[in-house]
């Protein structure tokens, strides 16, 4: 074969390469066009490698071009499941109901302490300074009106009563002074001035006498018995709450040393509960309440809201609200922590399902709902105040919802069923 054919062949074999590549969808790449061959002068054994190599090139980029016409295979999609949808085989096992509204009176839970009646707290101070000589009551003791608390031995009392025994003396002084300017004037020996005077120095001695021993009664002491121990007396019968003094202390004035004793009369007590601002619309004076003392977890206690607070506290943004509760058998202590439910009067539309129908789990009430012949969907809800076995519900559901009856047992057979 000459040159000039193998030129030729060359030719035709590179212009089908070049519009097999340039047919290619896939890649969109254009085969380069092929340098021109000149045509040399060749033995016949070089022309038959020549002509192998060729066919080789031409079959391989026909291979490409094919090969990038192929379509690559549809990648396998990741499949999403939703946590909270269940499908279970026998919806048929589970009874249903739908959540309904019904007029209801509001319900509020709130924290509470019991704490004396104010009104009738008294707190005990001494008037005289020195120091605890008898220590006669502790805290917690009951008290008459008129017990002695303790004794203080005072040296306010001693100067009390010093100055006491000196107006006694000038009074007595001034008295006969005015005895004998009386004797006098009648016998015409002392003039009517000298006796005016007299009468005046018996008059101040007299106010003095009477000062001086009014003191030493305000500072405990008796003018009859003379004496230096100031003996403290409860001005109220009740409870000692309070006690800021131990044996043999010493105590200070009046102006900076506190209460000695509080003594309050725990006939009626006081249960104090932090409403907070977004709820205290829904409490007023007069509504009914109900109170559990962990103290006494078997016992519910009724009772009414005698005040709501008209200032909220800057630090908790919570106002006060109190009930009295008598206090007869004296269950009720100061210090005992309550939960108080309060039930409005006026009755307002609510959300209600039974009870069982809400599941508690990890501090969230949950609920499931039916979406279709046999899944369910699990939803949380915000519940409120529990009556008569129904549950109020303020937020998660509407009105004719279709939940599992019975939460727990639905979850339960849920997840054995997804083992």
């Amino acid at each position: 074969m000459t040159s000039q054919a193998i030129y030729f062949l060359s030719s035709r074999l590179r212009s089908r390469a070049a519009k097999a590549v340039q047919s290619a969808d896939s890649c969109g790449a254009a085969a380069a066009a092929l340098p021109p061959v000149a045509a040399p002068k060749l033995s016949a054994a070089r022309i038959r490698r020549s002509l192998v190599f060729l066919l080789g090139l031409a079959l391989t980029t026909l291979f490409v071009a094919c090969s990038n016409n192929t379509k690559a295979a549809p990648t396998k999609q990741e499949i999403t499941v939703d946590p909270n949808l269940m499908t279970v085989d026998h919806p048929e096992l589970f009874q249903t109901v739908k959540v309904e509204s019904r007029d209801l009176p509001t319900e509020l839970n709130a924290n509470g302490t019991v704490q004396p009646d104010v009104n009738k707290t008294i707190r005990v101070t001494s008037l005289g300074s020195g120091r605890v000589a008898d220590l006669k009551v502790r805290l917690g003791d009951y008290v008459k009106k008129g017990q002695v608390l303790l004794v203080i031995s005072s040296p306010d009392l001693a100067a009390a009563m010093g100055d006491y025994h000196k107006a006694s003396a000038d009074e007595a002084l001034a008295r006969k002074a005015l005895e004998r300017a009386q004797l006098l004037y009648s016998r015409g020996a002392l003039a009517q001035k000298d006796l005016e005077a007299a009468e005046n120095a018996d008059a101040k001695a007299i106010s003095d006498e009477k000062t001086a021993e009014t003191r030493l009664r305000i500072l405990g002491g008796d003018p009859a018995h003379p004496s230096t121990m100031i003996e403290l007396r409860a001005p109220v019968a009740g409870t000692i709450v309070e006690q800021n003094v131990a044996g043999f202390e010493g105590i200070k004035s009046l102006d900076n040393t506190p209460n000695l004793f509080t003594i309050a009369d725990l006939s009626n007590v006081w249960v104090v509960c932090d409403v907070y601002e977004n709820d205290v619309g829904d409490v007023h004076i007069g509504d009914p309440a109900e109170i559990r003392l962990n103290a006494l977890p078997d016992g519910v206690f009724k009772g009414s809201v005698s005040d709501v607070s008209r200032v909220l506290d800057p630090n908790t943004r919570a106002a006060k609200v109190r009930i009295v509760l008598a206090n007869r058998d004296g269950v009720f202590r100061p210090g005992m922590f309550a939960v108080v439910t309060f039930r409005s009067r006026k009755k307002k539309p609510h959300l209600v399902v039974p009870a069982t129908a809400i599941m508690r789990l990890q501090d969230k009430d949950w609920i499931f709902r039916k979406e279709t012949a046999n899944s369910f969907r699990r939803l949380e809800v915000h519940t409120a105040g529990l009556s008569d076995g129904l549950q109020q519900i303020r937020q998660g559901a509407k009105v004719g919802d279709e939940l599992v009856a019975d939460a727990l047992a639905f979850s339960a057979a849920a997840s054995e069923q997804g083992k």
